[in-house]
This record gives structure tokens, sequence and C-alpha cells, in this order.
């Protein structure tokens, strides 16, 4: 042994030896039972070690491959098993301080040079020493190696690496920051934490947790960083910082420093020299040597608002607000906006200003949250020192508008809250810079704009001084500026915010600022309004304030005091009289052209302000019976057409004629609301007059011409902006909008004035705005507003549209139309033969379609056919060459025509409209499509016709169709149309959309038979036509020339009609023979459809089914086949007679055939959820036709194996496995009803074995990692289905199981079953099913319970101990999941109360019981519901337990555990047993 020895040491340390043999020998010696050293494996960690260092010191000449191998392998002893349990047993092991040191200095080198040479070896080396405790002991004694090895690995991050090393550098880093945590919070120097985190932590700690929260490596790819280790690494840098820079023993340094006080206890120790720790933190944070120009900036930004916080949490306090406060002009002084010149921050970007903003912004909202500014504390004690800094930032903030930057006006909502005085000085110019003046366009920008201004208008509100507040508006507003560069005054989020303040206003201040205003406007503006395009624009916001100042008051009524409603009236009078109408005075005498920007302007703002008191003052006199408007009072009682309202009092309708022709020359706001001015007449007109009033009726109609007529040409140009709703900003641009949201809001009124060609004009818009294309409607992100296809599709899907019947007929002609003009635009013949041999296609009005119903109506015997006539030449355009063909764009442009129509209620039609729209739909349907239409669209099309035709026939005038056409006739047409089609699809058959296309077909089909059915309408008749046409179709499948063309979508097409024929012909036969009174016609047709059904399922077969994976409309087809061939052969048998043998099926063997192919794929069926119900509905119907099964095999075997290996399929997942489940359950169902004894023995006894699941258990609990432990989704959803199959078989009882054996396996199944490491609901979910199999095998098998009691005691004490373990109080307080603890604990109680019903056979357990429970419950704090409910469970079975258990268990418990005992012993006597004791006495 000395020799071996002797051997491997001379090698290693051998000259000769090359150090390839070098490090096999030293891996073998390490690996190796057979090399016995004294003290192996300190020695080969030594002679690694020296060879490092004498390598690193120049002492050693090594290849890099050599250096990096040794550095593996110290790397793989470092994380060998066998170096732990050395470690784990006491051995020690010493590293080496030497060792350290190098990993430190190679660190350090990875972080300053490009080389990426051993760097995950020798992280790998740093994390196996600091993951390992006895190891990472010679970092945690000398703190000095840590804190180095910490600030190198924050510095190499800081480089923002990339690839695999990542993650585990950061797992690192990690590691480092838990041990310097742990040192950091046993250090009893402070000044020594103070000068490490300072001196050596600080800068790379704030550089690397900038970039973290940047998200550097949040982006997919190598270097992706879990977003928890991210999470945790922050949360520890932050730790770190705290217990370093800000501990609790430097707050007297602190106010030493910030509050200028001398200490009166002059003491000296370690605090006396450390002075300033504010300034020494600030300069290492300012000092613009530790990291990049480019990113020193940022790093700054982001660490000013975190070092904040950190101190607020360390010091804050009652009492220190001021310490608090002293703080923050410091940190804000390291930011870029506080100390740069003028020009500097002129320069500035916008990001640069976005970052320091949100800084500021987080300081701000520090001081608010932690109430550290007190206006009377700082006033009367401070010398108002936080009010002068909070003044000199509002004037930084003000005095540099960032409009653009959300966190701008942000900062001055903080500013605001905290003290309005501190902006009252600059009021005007805040007003101006974010409100006025401000050009605000980006969404999250306009939100903070509004939320500044709520914040200001509701401060001034609870002030009551919102006069003194617009008096600064209104000097804004009318100072000299360049109007036309101004946005409108009132968007919609300004006016959102004036409209809630004026709402709380008392009416007192309300009619003060309505005064205010109109003197300003008066004063200052009136005068000067001719030729000046600045005083215009002035005048027009102006006037959107004083509309929104009166549209948004609140209203008078009848109890509103007298002389506010005098007040009001004054002002009312004094409003028209002294603004309105000289407004509309220099409107009728321009003397100027008439086409400049002032004079539009100006009739903007007189027509907004004629608008606006015309509503109020209509509004008023409706309110309120004490307001007496100058325009007279409202009456119902008709008067003559001079008395009719104008439409504003005292202008004459002469001069409203010329404003009209004025406001006729451009859109724009006053033409918006020269409408709303009609309207408004409208309304008082209703009001004042009788609907029976001639002059009334006549005047009513023009007006609601001219509002339909004013803004027809703006419509019809189509293009449009977005408008936000607010009157004060329609343009031309937005004007559209605004005259179709006017109409459309006000339909209920004009519709019914509006002649027939309005009426149609209307629809036609309504028509075009909806087709607009969906490129050009608003992204999600974008802010809410208006646009003409939001008004139109509102409309559509109102349920007031098909009310307004005028307009609902105009558009359903428009749609008809439409479809005509694109259906013409691809007619292969002339349009005036077109229009005979189509003509509901050029029809113009729907009633005249009705009336085919009278002219085609049947009048004799079912052989006579006058009705067949449009039926008939449809079919000869179908058979010979469709007259219309259509290509791509214009198949989509019908597609656009379809989608609208969708949206229409088809199904409740009136008769004219139905009849129109099925021959128009079924048109459409049968047109021949180009080579152009690719096989999505074609599909899309043809599918979207018959799901249209379907919803119009599910719909109340779906018989009036079949007054002018036959169900037959529709089939054949349809199907003749389909099968010349199916020749040019271009679409594969595997396809899905062609298997959507099939089930859209047959739905219809089925729905067109089963209409016949419902309305017996000629039965034999159509029934004899359909099954004879679908003969003919069979006839040419299965011919020669057509099996050479191969059209596999034909044969689909024909299977899928004989299909639904056999599908809705069998129940019906079936059900009127068992009433004896089906035809016998009816019968043979049905036998024909299921001949013909099984030829063309078997040519399928024949031709491609067999072998390949079963489509599903075959596996639905055999299915429907074998339902319908078993109907009717049951019957037969019955016939003939009941002794007689089973008539063997026509298509036995294919039916076998099929059978066997299904049980082998049904695996790869289970992704496809349609196939595998087809194939499970035909695995039923073949299990209860018994002269199908073979001989040989048992079909309930085959199909319950079958069935085992889709659910042991380990690809098919889970979400699959839950999907198929009601599938097999329904076959499941029908197995187990029928098979036999020996059948369901054989069930249990494969479950019961497929149960041992143990192994796979156990491998899951030896994982130590908490997430993976949490996450195991693929074990608990599996094991959940097999508990609820495990219980369902246990309540069958001992008549079914009678080996007491097969019911134990049982209890060995639960111990395996995961209670711990589970989310709340799948804890609740596993726990009932453990719950449930336990109780069915206590209620249905007493005979085992004679002898197992001990395994089901060690199964339900899992049960108690988990419930213990999810209802105990956590350190995080949360009562988020005791619902599901509380659940269970109530079954655990349920448990134990059944338990005491069986006294007999648990008396002898029950002292037993009871140790263990309180054994348990002394570990753990429970929440008293939770531990009310096991205590209620305990008690009934201390029932049990006699007065020698009790003694027992005083004895033998533990001292601790026998005190709990104690205490709950008591309370069971105090309350339970009390509590029955003297219920039993009252019983008696």
């Amino acid at each position: 042994m000395a020799a071996v020895y002797s051997g491997i040491s001379f090698k290693l340390k051998s000259k000769t030896t090359s150090w390839e043999d070098k490090l096999k020998l030293a891996h073998f010696a390490w690996i190796s039972h057979q090399c016995v050293l004294p003290n192996k494996e300190q020695v080969l960690l030594d002679w690694a070690r020296q060879s490092l260092i004498a390598f690193y010191k120049k002492k050693l000449d090594l290849k890099e491959d050599i250096v990096e191998r040794l550095w593996i392998y110290i790397d793989n002893i470092l994380h060998s098993k066998k170096l732990q349990d050395l470690l784990k047993n006491g051995k020690t092991i010493n590293l080496q301080i030497s060792l350290v040191k190098i990993i430190n200095e190679r660190i350090a080198e990875f972080s300053l040079s490009e080389s990426q040479r051993s760097t995950c070896a020798v992280l790998s080396c740093c994390q196996g020493i600091l993951s390992t405790p006895a190891l990472a002991v010679i970092y945690t004694a000398r703190q000095e190696l840590i804190v180095a090895l910490l600030s190198q690995l924050c510095w190499l991050a800081c480089r923002q690496p990339e690839g695999t090393e990542v993650a585990q550098l950061f797992e690192v880093i990690r590691l480092a920051l838990g041990h310097y945590l742990s040192i950091q919070q046993q250090q009893v120097n402070p000044r020594r934490a103070f000068g490490e985190v300072t001196g050596h932590l600080l800068q790379p700690c704030l550089v690397l947790r900038h970039l973290l929260s940047g998200g550097t490596w949040a982006q997919a790819g190598q270097g992706q960083l879990r977003q928890a280790l991210s999470r945790d690494v922050r949360s520890q840098i932050e730790a770190m910082l705290r217990g370093g820079a800000f501990q609790p023993e430097l707050l007297s340094s602190y106010k030493e420093e910030l509050l200028d006080q001398q200490q009166g206890d002059k003491k000296i120790g370690a605090m006396k020299n450390l002075l300033a720790p504010m300034d020494t933190v600030i300069a290492r944070l300012v000092d613009a040597g530790y990291c990049e120009p480019s990113l020193h900036a940022a790093v700054v930004a982001n660490s000013v608002a975190l070092l904040y916080k950190l101190f607020l949490d360390s010091y804050f306090k009652e009492g220190n607000q001021l310490l608090c406060f002293q703080v923050l002009p410091r940190l804000f002084g390291c930011l870029r906006i506080s100390h740069w010149q003028e020009e500097q921050l002129k320069a500035l970007a916008t990001s640069d200003w976005t970052t320091e903003l949100l800084v500021v912004e987080q300081l701000l909202n520090s001081v608010a949250n932690n109430n550290i500014y007190n206006i009377a504390a700082d006033r009367i004690r401070h010398g108002e020192v936080q009010f002068h800094f909070y003044r000199r930032l509002a004037e930084l903030l003000i005095n540099h508008s960032q409009a653009s930057v959300p966190a701008w006006f942000r900062c001055l909502k903080a500013l605001m809250s905290l003290n309005h005085l501190i902006l009252e000085p600059d009021l005007d110019d805040l007003l101006a810079s974010t409100w006025i003046d401000a050009e605000v366009t980006d969404f999250r920008t306009k939100k903070a704009q509004e939320a500044l201004l709520h914040t200001l208008f509701q401060t001034y509100v609870k002030l009551r001084q919102v006069p003194r507040l617009f008096e600064e508006i209104l000097g804004v507003i009318c100072r000299p500026a360049a109007e036309a560069l101004r946005q409108p005054v009132l968007t919609s989020g300004p006016s959102r915010v004036l409209s809630e303040c004026l709402l709380e206003l008392p009416p007192s201040q309300i009619l003060d600022t309505w005064s205010l205003v109109l003197e300003k406007f008066q004063s200052l503006v009136l005068p000067y309004l001719r030729g000046d395009a600045d005083m215009a624009l002035k005048s027009l916001s102006l006037s959107s304030l004083l509309h929104c100042i009166m549209f948004n008051m609140r209203s008078l009524d009848s109890s509103t005091p007298l002389p506010v409603i005098r007040r009001m009236q004054c002002m009312m009078e004094r409003m028209l009289r002294e603004l309105v109408r000289p407004l509309l005075d220099i409107l009728l005498d321009p003397q100027g052209p008439e086409l400049e920007l002032w004079l539009q302007k100006i009739s903007d703002s007189a027509l907004l302000l004629s608008y606006t008191w015309a509503q109020v003052d209509t509004m008023l006199s409706i309110n309120c019976s004490q307001y007496h408007s100058v325009s007279g009072a409202l009456t119902d009682v008709a008067v003559e057409i001079s008395n009719l309202p104008l439409l504003l009092p005292g202008v004459e309708t002469c001069h409203w004629k010329k404003i009209e022709k004025f406001t006729a020359q451009f859109d724009s706001l006053g033409r918006y609301c020269l409408e709303q001015l009609y309207l408004q007449k409208m309304k008082r007109t209703l009001i004042q007059t009788s609907c029976q009033s001639e002059e009334a009726l006549c005047s009513l109609k023009c007006d609601a011409a001219y509002i339909l007529g004013s803004g027809r040409e703006s419509l019809n140009r189509g293009a449009a902006a977005s408008w936000d709703g607010q009157a004060g900003t329609v343009s031309a641009l937005t004007y559209p909008v605004a005259h179709w949201h006017l109409i459309v809001s006000n339909l209920t009124i004009l519709i019914s004035y509006l002649c027939p060609d309005d009426v149609r004009s209307l629809a036609s818009v309504l028509l075009r705005t909806l087709l607009v294309s969906k490129a050009q409607e608003g992204s999600a992100d974008e802010e809410p507003s208006i646009t003409l296809e939001k008004i139109s599709s509102a409309i559509l899907h109102s349920p007031l549209f098909p009310e307004m019947q005028s307009l609902h007929s105009a558009f359903l002609m428009c749609l008809t139309e439409g479809c005509t003009s694109i259906l013409c635009s691809g007619a292969q013949s002339d349009p005036s033969l077109l229009s005979q041999q189509l003509p509901w296609l050029f029809e113009k009005d729907h009633m005249v379609v009705a009336l085919w119903e009278n002219r085609f109506a049947k009048v004799g015997p079912e052989s006579v056919e006058p009705k067949g006539e449009i039926a008939q030449n449809l079919l000869s355009l179908v058979k010979s060459d469709f007259p219309i063909q259509l290509e791509g764009e214009q198949l989509d442009s019908i597609l656009g025509l379809l989608e609208v129509i969708s949206a229409l209620q088809l199904d409740s039609l009136l008769t004219p409209y139905h009849v129109h729209y099925f021959l128009l739909l079924l048109s459409v349907a049968i047109t021949k499509l180009g080579s152009s239409c690719s096989s999505s669209l074609t599909l899309k099309f043809l599918m979207t016709c018959y799901r249209l035709l379907g919803y119009l026939q599910r719909g109340k005038s779906a018989r009036s169709v079949l007054k002018i056409m036959y169900v037959s006739d529709i089939f054949e047409i349809m199907l003749t149309s389909l099968f010349k089609a199916s020749s040019r699809f271009p679409v594969n058959i595997d396809d899905p959309s062609w298997s959507e296309f099939l089930q859209v077909i047959g739905a219809f089909l089925e729905q067109l038979m089963q209409m016949l059915i419902q309305m017996k309408l000629s039965l034999v008749l159509n029934f004899g036509k359909i099954t004879g046409f679908l003969h003919k179709l069979y006839t040419e499948a299965t011919a020669g020339k057509q099996v050479e063309n191969q059209n596999p979508w034909g044969r689909q097409l024909l299977l899928v009609s004989l299909t639904k024929l056999c599908q809705v012909l069998g129940p019906f036969v079936r059900e009127r023979k068992q009433q004896h009174e089906a035809p016998a016609v009816l019968s043979e047709l049905l036998q024909k459809a299921i001949l013909h059904t099984g030829a063309v399922l078997q040519l399928c077969w024949a031709q491609g089914a067999q072998g390949q994976h079963l489509p599903s409309v075959f596996i639905a087809s055999v299915s429907t086949l074998l339902e319908a061939e078993v109907g009717q052969h049951s019957r037969h048998r019955t016939e003939i007679s009941r002794m007689t043998d089973r008539i063997p099926l026509s298509h036995t063997a294919f039916y076998q055939n099929v059978y066997s192919q299904l049980l082998s794929e049904l695996p790869a069926l289970a992704g496809d959820s349609q196939c595998f119900q087809a194939a499970m509905r035909f695995l039923t119907l073949f299990f209860l036709a018994p002269e199908l099964h073979p001989k040989k095999d048992s079909v309930f075997t085959s199909m319950f194996h079958s069935v085992r290996k889709v659910l042991g399929d380990p690809a098919v997942p889970v979400e699959v496995i839950q999907d198929i489940e009601p599938h097999l359950g329904v076959l499941f169902t029908q197995m187990l009803e029928v098979g036999t004894t020996e059948d369901f023995r054989m069930v249990m006894q494969c479950i019961l074995q497929g149960l041992d699941i143990s192994n796979m258990w156990k491998a899951n609990l030896q994982l130590q990692n908490r997430e993976a432990c949490q996450e195991q989704p693929v074990p608990v959803a599996v094991v959940g289905p097999i508990l609820d199959v495990l219980a369902a078989l246990l309540r069958q009882g001992e008549e079914t199981i009678s080996n007491p054996h097969h019911v134990s396996l049982a209890f060995s199944i639960l111990l395996t079953v995961p209670l711990d490491h589970l989310k709340p609901p799948e804890y609740g979910s596993i726990f009932l099913r453990v719950h449930n199999v336990l109780f069915s095998i206590l209620q249905c098998h007493p005979k085992v319970m004679l002898k197992a009691i001990p395994s089901f005691l060690n199964c339900f004490n899992r049960l108690v101990f988990s419930v213990m373990h999810e209802g105990r109080q956590k350190d995080k307080g949360s009562t988020d999941d005791l619902s599901v603890a509380l659940e269970c604990a109530r079954l655990v109680e349920r448990m134990y109360s059944h338990i005491a019903t069986r006294a007999e056979e648990f008396t002898v357990f029950s002292p037993f019981m009871v140790a263990q429970y309180v054994t348990e419950v002394q570990k753990v704090t429970l929440y008293p519901a939770v531990k009310g409910l096991l205590q209620e469970g305990i008690y009934l079975i201390l029932d049990l337990c006699i007065e020698p258990d009790i003694q027992f268990l005083r004895v033998s418990l533990q001292p601790g555990v026998r005190d709990i005992f104690k205490e709950l012993y008591n309370d069971y006597v105090k309350y339970h047993k009390a509590k029955h004791e003297g219920e039993r006495r009252y019983t008696v």
C-alpha cells in the first residue's frame, strides 16, 4: 500500500510526468477505491491548488487548456457527493486562503478583461465553496475576502456577459450576498460595516441593481435570467445597503450632519470619527469614475430614489420628519436637473428628462406617503424650509415645461397635493404650460394631464375658490398668443375634469363663474373681433368654456330657491342680449370677404353659444316651472305656423337662411351647431304642438331634411378623423363623424320625418361606413374615440334597429343591391338575360318577391308540382353553366357584405324579406368561382353562405320559403352546385377547414330534412326525390369514370348527404313504427339510403381510408350507418318472430374492420377531439351490437385495454385527457352496464395494479428544490382521476369485491399520494379524493375494517397532519388559502364522527389516535377556525377513551406534549362533555 502511495505522490510531483498523465492520475486517485492515500482528499486538493498558485505566480509554465482542466478538477471535487459525505461525517477539509485569493484575483481579472477562458470553471468553484457551509467558512471568517469577492462579482456582472454563464454568475452573487448579509447582521462595529459598504460595495451594487431593474438580462435567449433570481438579487442588494449605510447606530451621526445639532453626551466610541455619512454616500454616488458616462446619469437617478427609500425605511418615525426631509434636497442635488445651467437643461433630451422626472416623482410620493411635510409644523417650527424647497422645485418644473413627459405632470400633481400654495404663485404659468398652451398628443400623457387638472380643480373646489381659478384661466386664454398653434381648450380630458368639478359646485359659484367669463368675453374679446383671427380663436375658446359651464351645471328645478332662479333667468337673458346676438350680428354683417378665417371662427363661436343657450333654455323651461323663457312657454296646444318655435328668440328666419348659406361653405363647428339648433327646434315643436298639425308636420320634415342634407357631401367624401365627442373639438376633419353621431343619436326622432330618398341615403351611408377596412380602425392602446365605423356598428347591433322599419328595410335593400352589383360585375352573359334568369336579384321591392308565395302556392295533389318553377330554373343554371363567375377581389367584397348580413337578426325577418334573402343567399352560394379564388377564401365563402341560410331557416318565416320551393329541390340545387365545384376545390382533403366545411354543409342538410318532418310537408314526395337524387349521385360516384378521376371531395360530400339522410329518417321511421304510423315507402327509402351509405363507405375504405388514419367524417358516417342499420334490423326481427335467430347485418365484416383499425389508432385519435368523439360513439354502438362481435376475442377486454393505452400514453397531454374524459365516460357507462362479472373483475384488477405508483411519487418527493416540489402538474392531474375510479370501485361493496386483499391494496396506494408541496386548489382536490376512498372503505367494507384498522388509521392520520400543516399560521399573515384548510378540517371532523359511531372496532385504538393528534398539534400554531374543527373531532374520539386510557396518556406522553394533552382534556371536560351530559339529562 505504501508503494501505491509513494508511486502516486511521486508521479504527481515528478517533472517528467506529463500534465495530461498527472490529471488522469489525479482523477483516478479521486474516484478509485483501490487508491488509498492518507488524507487523500486533502492531498489531491492541495496538489491542484499548489499547481495553480505556481502557475499564477509565474513559477510554472502551463498551457491554458491544462489550467482550465485544473480548475475543472477542483470544481469536480468541490461538487462531488463524496466530498459532501465526508464533510457530513465530520471530516475537515482545509481549502487554504491562497486558493480563495486566487479565485478572487481571477474574478477581478475577468471583470477587467475580455478573456472568457476558465470563467465558468472558476465561478463553479466559487459556487461550490459558497454553497457548502463547511467550506464557506473560509470566506465568512475573513470578512475582507467576501467583500472583495462580492465587489468583483458585481463588477463582472456589470460587464453584461451573455450566454450560459449569466445564470451561474448571478447564482454565485446571490450566495455571496447571502453570506455577507449574515456577517453584516452579526457585525458589532457599525463603522466597519459602513466603510465596507460605501468603500467597496456601494458603486458596483448600484450599477448592478440599475441593470437588473432595466431588464438587461430579461430578454429571451441564452443569457436570459430567471425573474425570481433577479428579484432575489435586487432585494439582497437593498438589504445590504440598508444594513451598511443606514444602520440604527448611525442615526445620531445623520442627525449631527443633517440637523447641525451638537450632541450633549460626548461619548468616545466607534462613532467619534465617523462624520458626515450622507456626504460620504452621496460622494460615492456622484463619483464619475466608476461607470461609463452614458450609464452614469441613469445609475445616479435610479439610485437616488432607492437611497431615499432605504433612509426612510430605517429612520422614519414620528419626530424624525425634518431629518427625513433634510436628506431630500441633498439627494435631489445629485440629479442633473437640480444644478445644470439653463443652456444645458435646454439641451437635455426628452428621454433624460423622463428618467430624472420619474425619480422626482418617486421622491415626492415618498414625502406624501410618509407624511413628512406638515404645513403647520414647517411654518411654525422650521421657518418654512420644506416649503421653500418645494417652491424652488415647482419653479424649475414650470420654467422648463416638458409637456410630452407624463412624469412631469405627475410631479406637479404631487406638489399640488402637498400644498396648493406651492404652485399658486405661478398658477397662470402652470395653467398655460400644462393645459392652455400644452401640446399633448400621447394617450398616457393625456391621462397624466387629466389627473393633474383633476387635482387642481378639486383643490379649488374644496377651497371654494373656483371663480379665482377661472380668473387665472381666462387671463391665460386672453393674453396675447399665437392662437392658431394652440390645441382646443376643452378636449375630452380637461372637459371631463371640468364637468366633474362643476357638478360639485353650488349654483351661486356656477353663476359667479359664468358671469366672470361673460364679462371677460365682453370686455377683452368682443370689441376687437372684426378682422382679427387671433381674437376670433380666443372667442371660440371662451365659447367652449361657456358651453361646458352651462351644460354641466346642476339643473334647476321647482325646489330651487327663487333668488337663484331669478339670477339664472337674468344671466340667460343677459347672455342672449349681450353676447349671442352681437356675435350673430357680426356674422350677418361681415363687412369683408366671407371666407376669411376670423369670420369662420366667429360663426363657430356664435352658433355654439346659440345652440348652448337654446338647449339650456329648453331644459330650464321643462324642469323649473318658475323659470320664464324669453322663447315663450312650452305647451301641448296646437298653434299656427307663425308661432312655431324659432331657432333662437329674436333672430328671424330670413337671417338664419343667410347663416345657413354661410356655414354651408365649409365643414365646421358652426354647421354642426346649426344642425343641433334645428334638432332643438324639432324637439320644441314636438313638445309645443300637436302631431295632428299639418304645419307642424311640414316644419318637422323640413328640419329633418336640413339636418340630414347638411352633412351629406361630407359623409360621401368618406375621409374623416376620429372625434373625442366634445363640441369644441369639431373641425373640418372631425365634422363628418360629429354629423353622423348627431344623426344616429337622434334617429328615433328623425326617422319618422325623413322622406324615402333620405332614408335610402341614410342606409347607404350606414352600409358604406360598415365596410371600412379593419386597417383604418384605431388600435387598442389609443385614446377611446368616436369613428364612423364605431357609430355604424353600434346601430347595426342595436335592438332598436329592427324597430325602425323604414331604415331597416332600406338597409336590407342596400345590402341586396350591393350583392347584386358584385354578382353583375361577374356576369358571363347579357344583363337583360340575367334579369330573366334571376329576377329576384333585380327586384327593388321585397313585397314583390313575397307575392310569389301566392303565385307558386301548391294547388293540387302531391303529384302536381306547380311551385317548382324557380327551382327548375336554378337547377338548369347550375347544371349547365351558371351565368355568374366571381374572382378573388369580387369574392372578398361579397364576403364583407355577408359579414354585415350575419350581424342582422335574420331569424326575425318578416316574410317578404325572408323570401328575398333566401333566394339571394342561395343564388350567391351556387355562384361559380374563378381560378383566382384561394382554397381558404372559397371555403370561407361557402361556409358563410350556408351558415346564413341555416340561420335564416331557423327563423319564424321559414315556412314561407317552402311555399315557393320544395325542400328536395333546395337539396338538389345545393348538392348539384357543390358536386360540380368539388372537382375544382383547391384544398387538401386532410385540411381542418375542409372538415369544418363538411360540418356546415351537413348541418344545413340536416336542418332542411328536420324541417320537413317538423312541418310534415309532403314527406314521401320530398324524401323520395332526395333519395332518388342521391342514388343518381351514388351511381356516378361508383362509375368507372368517376373512380379514375379520383374526386375524394365529391365522395365525402355524398357520404355526408347520405349520412344525414339516415340520421334524420332513421329515428323518424323507428318512432312512427312504434306508433304503427310509418308509411312503408319511408322504410324502403331508409333501407336504400343505408345500402348506398354502406357502399360509399366501403368505396372510401377501399380507396384510401384503410391503413390510414380515419377522418372524422368517415367515422361519424360509419356510426350513423351502424345505428340506422341496427334500428332497422331490430324492427325486422320483431316483425318476423321473436324466436328466430339473429338476422346478420349487411355490413358486418366492414364494421369489424373499422372496429379493429379504430382500436389500433385510438391513441393517435386522442389529439383530435372531434375524431375521438366519433370513435367513442362508434365503439359504444359496436359494443351494444353483439352480433358484430368477433368470436375469438372479448370486445370488452379489447376496448378496455385500448382505452388504457390512451390514458397511459405519455405522448397524450394532460389537457387532452381532460377533454376526452366525458366521451370515455359514456363508453365506460355502457360497457359496465352490459359487462359480465368477469369483465368487472378484470377492470378492477387492472386499475389496482396500475395504481402502484409509489416509485414515481417517491422520486418526486426526493426533489429538494422548493420550486421543483411545487410544480408537479402531471402526477397531481393523473392521481385525481385514479382516486375517483378507486373510490367508485370500492363503493360497489363486498358483493363485487370479495377478496379483502384487493381492498387492502388501496391503503398502500393512499400512502404514496403526496399531500405536501401542493398549491391550495390542488391540495383541496387531492385531500377530498383521499377522504372519499377512506370513507368508501369504512362504509362499504366492514369485514376488511375488522383487520385493517391500523392501515386505515395510518392513511387517516396523514390527512390530519396535512390539515395541521396547511392550517398553521404562516409568517406572511395571509389568510387567502384558509378556506381550503377549513373545508379539509370539516372533512376530518366528519371522519372522526364516523369513526366514533364504530366504537366497538376503534375503542382499542382511541388513545393512540389522541396521542398522535396532540404530538403533532404541539408542533404548529393553528388558525382558531381550523383548530376548533379538529378539536370537535378529537373530542368524539376522547368519548371512546375510558379512564385507564386517560391515565395512560398522562403518564406516557412527553412533557411538552403532556401539557398540550392536559389543556385539550380540560377543554373537553369543560365544554364538550359537560354539554353532552346536559343534553342527556334534558333528554331523560
